[in-house]
């Protein structure tokens, strides 16, 4: 049996799936250990996976650096701030890789292939956004538009190779440290191409299907859900709550930043009370506010997925982690998309049917918030599309692809 690590950067959205994965990985008999930030070591550590420690603070680069900007700098933002903490990300990484016989890198860990080319060990790219260049869309980290076939492959191919520049330095030093000759991005981005290196992507090709340009070793498989949390139990009074009425509405934006907490939280309550809907409120990163009352009730950290199959629909910001949690829920979404990948999965929702036109942050308002939340839950179509999909998605094996694939590459 293989000892497997997972590197993971970035907020919940950009981890949780990997606790999942990784409790599949043991239960196939796997040594399974999670490199990630502080804020997620109890996360992991009550799935009982390894963890080891990644330097950088996620929830305190969201709040001060990211709010209130536009996609592209965000993208661009993101892509700095983890450039930043290059040097001691390697470092750390590379002490967790020297206890592996297979890393699983994500978007933000990429270097972790340099790492294991260095030890001489293989790896695979567990993906949760579709990052292979494609005609079919161009990357969803930048736009929503299509710009036609060949633009939009050479848009992709930009990216990758842009993306690695601000790390150049960190991965020079990296590469002498193991012994490694220096290569450029776009030569480097070729060989692991000619090396057919792959990449799974964890989220339902039933949402995303893979594009017919792609070769068989980058493919979507499926979901990676979230490990589930045996000891949770709601509080009374959320379950009185629950009960109580109608099924509320969940208004949430998870990891997202935002600078006026107080006048976001505000416009929510005045949205739900113009739809006459009962709401879960969510804090999540945003520090969201709600005086738990009458048909409005206040959480701090709810499992998706126990509560979202008891709302009517669920507002979120289309990160890609809450966006499956909504479809495998089975409930009609309102997409309000802030930065990065998110404008893309808001898309996707809509064209599922299963969510109307996607709301971007900076347009919001309690009119369009409450006309779209009366829509999803008197429309009794997007909450019959949601439950069909969700049918679908449970038939997936996301993780079992990715255990097939460690197997492969280290038996």
């Amino acid at each position: 049996m293989a000892r497997v690590a997972i590197m993971a950067i970035g907020s919940r959205g950009d981890v949780a799936p990997y606790t999942g994965l990784g409790v599949r990985l043991q239960q196939a008999g796997h040594t399974v250990t999670i490199a990630s930030h502080a804020v997620f070591q109890s996360l992991i550590e009550r799935c009982g996976l390894r963890f080891h420690l990644l330097p950088m603070d996620a929830q305190e680069q969201l709040r001060t650096r990211f709010a209130d900007r536009g996609l592209t700098r965000m993208t661009l933002a993101v892509n700095k701030v983890v450039a930043e903490h290059a040097h001691p990300l390697a470092q750390s990484m590379l002490a967790a890789a020297r206890d592996a016989d297979i890393l699983l890198v994500t978007p933000t860990s990429w270097f972790g292939v340099v790492i294991a080319e260095g030890l001489g060990i293989p790896s695979i790219g567990v993906y949760l956004q579709p990052l292979t260049p494609t005609r079919e869309f161009a990357p969803p980290a930048l736009t929503t538009r299509s710009y036609g076939g060949a633009l939009n492959y050479r848009l992709a191919r930009l990216l990758l190779t842009a993306g690695q520049h601000p790390f150049r330095p960190a991965v020079t030093e990296l590469r002498h440290e193991l012994g490694l000759p220096d290569v450029s991005a776009s030569a480097w981005l070729r060989s692991q191409e000619e090396k057919h290196w792959p990449i799974l992507y964890g989220y339902s090709p039933l949402v995303v299907p893979a594009p017919p340009d792609w070769p068989s070793w980058y493919r979507p498989v499926g979901y990676w859900w979230p490990a589930a949390e045996p000891d949770f139990t709601p509080s009374p009074e959320l379950e009185a709550f629950l009960h109580a009425g109608p099924p509320p509405v969940y208004l949430g934006f998870g990891s997202m930043p935002v600078r006026d907490h107080e006048a976001l939280s505000a416009l929510l309550a005045k949205a739900v009370r113009k739809a006459s809907l009962r709401a879960v409120v969510s804090s999540g990163w945003a520090g969201l506010t709600a005086a738990t009352g009458g048909d409005v009730f206040a959480v701090d950290e709810v499992p998706h997925a126990w509560l979202f199959p008891r709302m009517a629909a669920v507002v979120h910001h289309a990160g890609a982690g809450t966006t499956a949690a909504g479809l495998r829920a089975g409930v009609p979404s309102v997409p309000v998309p802030v930065m990065v990948d998110q404008p893309f999965w808001a898309q996707r929702l809509q064209q599922l049917g299963v969510a109307p036109a996607p709301i971007r942050m900076r347009h919001l308002t309690a009119d369009n918030l409450a006309k779209a939340l009366s829509t999803v839950v008197t429309d009794p179509v997007y909450r019959t599309r949601a439950e069909a999909l969700a049918e679908r998605l449970a038939l997936e094996d996301g993780p079992g692809a990715v255990v097939r694939e460690v197997e492969r590459l280290t038996s």
